[in-house]
């Protein structure tokens, strides 16, 4: 279709992972006309499809929404970078690629929450299993290493979404997770069986080296459609609405400024705003719905009162630096010019080496003390040392412990800081608000000691750098935290979805905006409370779920 096509059946605003996914699900129906708006450009830019090459995507405004978040009392005042994809494929252009689900209890929770039973941990396992094609299932596997009966009722073979093993390993996160298995973490081979408890590598969203992100996986398959139009490019400025003579509010369609043209697009059956947890609460604040009294403040006439932006949930990572000795880490690997060419060659000959690297290989989910249930802690642990992200490695071998606090009960909001869709909108995550938080931050750095300290890690010498020894009280080990600590990137919950009488909730179990038809949330930002792990995977769920739901007509 043309660029001059205004009206379509269904509009998807953003082509990030949800709404890559969206846009193949609603189209293959041909008698659907969809439209995908995505404000950054094409996912042709080379560091995107190599792995390590998220180095050179976040940060970069050709790929990163370049956010930065409010000053935070939490991080003792400062300011984080808050990295967002703006490309096709959105965070799964930029991310860290690691293929997590949570825990089976984050979507009972859902469902508990929301009184919708779909939510529940069984039939959102159908649904990540649509979309899943795991190395481990390949024709031919060995029943062995997982090709069997019980790990085929766990993961999907077939599907869109390539799941694969890491292409590399390093004796000192052998070793990390040989000492966590002597502090009582219990190796696994398998993250996602709906408990993620144990120590191993992470599997990673790679195909043959290359990382695999949404725009491949279901923009590709969908390229001959001729009732799929994707414009890049084209960030919406607002939603737009009309009152139908019953009184209800209907969403019609947006505007859209397109390469600098602005035109109003419309939607004979849905608006699906995909446009993730910071974008999507931005876009409907930006379009009179949100809370009455920051309208108001902007100038913006309220269409509808609501909590649009407030429950801002993260992964906070405390990252634990220690130097280590007879052993190689990426900082000595790639010291120099020789070592750099040598990483370069391994890739273009093998598509293997620390060029196809994730951020993190090794992870690992425990408690932070026995009392609690379940695995509250999860670590992602680099054999490499940095000051922080996009500075230079260490001089010195290294690796760092990031552990993150899977379940936190702080709460942020994102906020517009103006009626100018081009002005970036307030983060506030209020990081360690809570004394729960601060208590898991102190616990959970006292526990990556202990597991540097068992004998497996002894040949390395490993010697704490961050934080450093001589902090040892709950109070320090908390100040410390929000001196080093970071975000992993997951912002969810800020368009949270919920039962009809959950005033916190602005969807409905079916992801509708409440009191406004024909407009649905896609993405992270419906989450009520925030996955046990990495939120990607999930946010495809979510996708696959609401797809079924839209073409139902549910």
């Amino acid at each position: 279709m043309a660029d001059t096509e205004t009206q379509f059946d269904y509009i998807i605003v953003g082509a990030g992972s949800a709404g890559c996914l969206l846009a193949n699900r609603l189209s293959a129906d041909r008698g659907n006309r969809v439209l995908l708006l995505e404000a950054g450009k094409s996912d042709n830019y080379p560091w995107i499809h190599i792995p390590v090459g998220y180095l050179y995507c976040i940060g970069n405004p050709r790929t990163d929404w370049m956010y930065n978040t409010e000053a935070d009392k939490g991080l003792n005042g400062r300011t984080l970078r808050y990295p967002r994809g703006k490309a096709l494929g959105g965070c799964s252009s930029i991310n860290g690629m690691i293929y997590m689900r949570g825990q089976a209890r984050d979507y009972d929770n859902w469902a508990e929450l929301s009184g919708e039973a779909d939510w529940g941990w069984e039939r959102s396992l159908n649904d990540f299993k649509l979309h899943e094609d795991h190395y481990k299932l390949d024709e031919g596997a060995d029943p062995e290493t997982g090709g069997n009966s019980r790990f085929s009722d766990l993961h999907g073979h077939g599907g869109e979404w390539r799941v694969e093993k890491q292409r590399l390993r390093w004796d000192v996160l052998d070793s990390f997770a040989d000492a966590a298995e002597q502090a009582g973490i219990e190796k696994t081979d398998d993250f996602n069986s709906g408990d993620n408890a144990g120590v191993g590598y992470f599997d990673v969203n790679q195909r043959s080296g290359w990382r695999w992100n949404t725009s491949k996986a279901f923009l590709r398959p969908a390229k001959g459609r001729r009732n799929l139009t994707v414009w890049t490019e084209a960030q919406v400025e607002k939603l737009t609405f009309h009152t139908d003579a019953d009184g209800v509010l209907r969403c019609t369609g947006a505007q859209v400024n397109h390469k600098g043209q602005v035109m109003t697009v419309t939607a004979r059956r849905e608006t699906v705003l995909s446009a993730g947890a910071i974008n999507s609460p931005q876009i409907l604040q930006l379009s009179g719905i949100g809370p009455a009294s920051l309208l108001q403040s902007h100038g913006i006439g309220v269409l509808r009162d609501a909590p649009v932006g407030e429950n801002l949930q993260d992964h906070l990572q405390i990252r634990a630096v220690y130097k280590v000795a007879g052993t190689r880490t990426l900082n000595t690997v790639a010291a120099n010019l020789l070592g750099k060419a040598m990483i370069g060659a391994e890739y273009l000959l093998k598509r293997s080496g620390p060029m196809s690297m994730s951020p993190s290989q090794l992870g690992a989910f425990t408690r932070s003390d026995p009392s609690r249930s379940h695995a509250n802690l999860e670590y992602h642990v680099q054999p490499l040392s940095l000051d922080a992200f996009g500075e230079p490695l260490h001089a010195f071998p290294a690796m760092t412990v990031s552990v993150c606090n899977l379940n936190p009960s702080s709460r942020g909001h994102v906020r517009i800081r103006s009626a100018n869709f081009r002005d970036a909108p307030m983060i506030s995550p209020n990081y360690l608000a809570t004394e729960d938080d601060r208590k898991v931050a102190a616990d959970s750095l006292r526990q990556v000691r202990q597991v540097m300290s068992q004998p497996a890690m002894q040949p390395y010498q490993p010697e704490e750098f961050k934080p450093g020894p001589q902090f040892q009280s709950d109070e320090d080990l908390a100040k410390l935290a929000g001196d080093i600590a970071n975000t992993i990137f997951h912002p969810v919950g800020t368009v949270k979805m919920g039962r009809a009488d959950d005033e916190s909730a602005v969807l409905d179990p079916h992801l509708r905006l409440k009191g406004v038809a024909g407009l649905r949330v896609v993405d992270a930002s419906i989450m009520p409370e925030i996955t046990s792990g990495n939120t990607n995977s999930p946010t495809l769920m979510i996708a696959e779920k609401a797809a079924r739901w839209i073409l139902a007509g549910e």
